[in-house]
């Protein structure tokens, strides 16, 4: 496929999975059918620790085999743990977590589809990218 690379945050997958109709699930499709889509591993996990049931873990397991995985590289944790320090000296307290989904979208050039709009914020600090193809969708 030639298009872009997308990095899908879990806020999108679980409005994807519980909503079919919405908006992002329409969104989805259409990032399915015509980019890159790359999935850290802590999506996985955040989707499975989230799961309700065995069944449900497995269809996780197995729908994101589909996409290309994407890991942490050496110095990830530590990048990110200075991402979440320079922004909360700004008076920005971000999840670590989310700071390291975004180290790892900027180390593999993907741009990031969310739902959760403190990822501007760390834009102020790196050079992230967001994808904004269809009407803004920053809503949480």
């Amino acid at each position: 496929m030639n298009g872009e690379r997308i990095l899908i945050d879990t806020s999108i997958w679980i409005d994807y999975f519980q909503n079919k109709s919405s908006q992002f699930s329409v969104t989805v499709d259409d990032i399915l059918s015509t980019e890159n889509v790359y999935i850290p591993k802590i999506v996985i996990a955040e989707l499975i620790q989230g799961a309700r049931s065995k069944k449900e873990v497995s269809v996780i397991q197995s729908y994101f085999d589909a996409f290309t995985i994407i890991d942490q590289k050496e110095d990830t944790w530590l990048e990110a743990g200075k991402l979440s320090y320079r922004l909360r000296k700004k008076g920005k307290s971000i999840n670590l977590l989310d700071c390291y989904i975004a180290i790892i979208a900027s180390t593999y050039k993907c741009k990031i589809l969310t739902l959760d709009k403190h990822f501007k914020d760390i834009q102020t600090e790196i050079e992230l990218r967001l994808y904004l193809k269809y009407p803004p969708i920053l809503a949480h």
